[in-house]
């Protein structure tokens, strides 16, 4: 995956490169023809210099555009290392994403939440891949973000396997109106994929692009 990146980076280079060659070698050519027919000029007709410095400028002109190009090749170069840099790091933290599914691995699974309020009267629902509902609990949620972590047993007490598993919470004020309830998906990211250009996070047995993330923490291994 990188090194297709540096393929393409060492490509790029390699054509700047030939292109300064060329305009080097046909410049190096100008001025011999140039300085030969200054030479053999007829002083009586003397050359008009106005073409030769029209050249000179436009010749003075590709030079600067090729230095520009390489220059913003090696800055969106230094650009695309500093940002797999920083997603590498993501390895081995735990994050927080946007979405209703996670990963049970064992006996822990965990998700976070935002009530826009308080919520008296709240209701958790979590379901398995195959849609069917597993685990329910119902209580109250303070106003604000919050975490829910789950020991993968389900309402009757059996032990579930591990995969990906959705919540859904929903609830209640005191007076029965309902309450706006987001939820996302905690985890520790396992890897980082570049193949598709987008940088993608490996959660459990997810990949979600690096831009859905919107916390990244320490890994907690008391939850």
């Amino acid at each position: 995956m990188v090194d297709g990146i540096s393929g393409s980076s060492a490509t790029s280079n390699s054509s700047l490169n030939g292109s300064r060659q060329t305009i080097a070698q046909n410049f190096d050519t100008f001025l011999s023809i140039l300085t030969t027919q200054l030479k053999n000029q007829n002083p009586l007709d003397p050359l008009d210099t106005n073409q030769f410095t029209q050249q000179l400028v436009q010749f003075t002109g590709v030079e600067q555009q090729l230095k520009t190009n390489e220059f913003l090749e090696s800055l969106l170069s230094s650009t695309q290392n500093a940002g797999r840099m920083d997603a590498v790091g993501y390895i081995g933290k735990q994050v927080t994403i946007s979405g209703k599914t996670t990963q049970l691995a064992g006996t822990h699974a965990m998700w976070g939440y935002n009530a826009e309020a308080n919520v008296a009267n709240a209701t958790i629902t979590i379901k398995n891949a195959t849609g069917d509902v597993v685990y329910t609990q119902s209580g109250s949620l303070a106003m604000g973000a919050g975490t829910f972590a789950w020991d993968g047993i389900s309402s009757d007490g059996q032990p579930q396997p591990d995969g990906l598993y959705t919540i859904n919470i929903e609830g209640t004020n005191v007076g029965g109106k309902p309450v706006k309830i987001t939820s996302s998906s905690i985890g520790v990211v396992s890897a980082v994929d570049f193949s598709s250009g987008t940088p993608m996070v490996t959660v459990g047995a997810a990949k979600v692009p690096l831009s859905d993330v919107s916390e990244v923490r320490l890994k907690d291994d008391s939850v």
